[in-house]
């Protein structure tokens, strides 16, 4: 149960995902602050071991540049990171799975590797080919590069313990694909290519030993 929209979280959210997700929005917390399609508040949907119910992360934001989206990324990192280490699903969405939710995905990503933004965004967009975070967040992932994520990683490793090499392994696999599909596209004329890693695994939470 969403504890900010109230609704009943759907069930059947098996196995890890760290894609961001459209459209799952409407089944948790879609919550615009007074109508319309402003999706004011997007969720991190954790799916329990037993799949008996779903935990939420509800964080109000707006997909506006303006938007300090930045100032979650600690709590969303933390969130995903516990969801992963409990053997548990993480869903991560706004309202079209593009700007917000890809952006707290990229602060992830950049924390459990080495990886600057833009690396780690072609990584989102290997599986989900639509990720585009506004220039705003771009510009908040890039100030994270710059000044934060050094001390993150630090933060991760001594609260969580070591992060094996296998995230990081995982990570350059779909750094590589995303690429040569970017090749292939631009050898052909540049045509639309379909979203085809959609089955591309995603980073798995076996891969953490929880002592420090």
């Amino acid at each position: 149960m969403c504890s900010s929209c109230g609704r009943a979280a759907r069930k059947g959210l098996g196995g890890v995902d760290y894609k961001p997700q459209g459209g799952a929005a409407r089944q948790g917390c879609n919550r615009t602050g007074g109508g319309g399609g402003g999706g004011r508040r997007f969720c991190l949907a954790c799916s329990l071991a037993t799949l008996k119910g779903m935990k939420y992360l509800c964080i109000p934001a707006a997909d506006s540049p303006s938007q300090n989206l930045a100032r979650h990324f600690r709590e969303s990192i933390k969130f995903i990171h516990e969801c992963r280490l409990r053997g548990e699903g993480c869903l991560v969405h706004c309202l079209a799975g593009v700007s917000r939710s890809v952006t707290l995905v990229v602060a992830y990503i950049m924390t459990i590797t080495d990886f600057g933004w833009e690396d780690a965004l072609s990584v989102v967009r290997a599986a989900r080919s639509c990720a585009n975070p506004n220039m705003g967040f771009q510009r908040q992932l890039q100030d994270f590069e710059k000044h934060d994520v050094d001390q993150f990683r630090q933060w991760l490793k001594e609260e969580y313990g070591e992060n094996s090499s296998q995230d990081l392994q995982e990570a350059k696999n779909l750094l590589t694909k995303y690429k040569e599909q970017a090749e292939l596209q631009q050898s052909t004329g540049g045509r639309q290519w379909n979203n085809n890693f959609s089955s591309v695994q995603s980073l798995s939470y076996s891969n953490y030993t929880t002592e420090t």
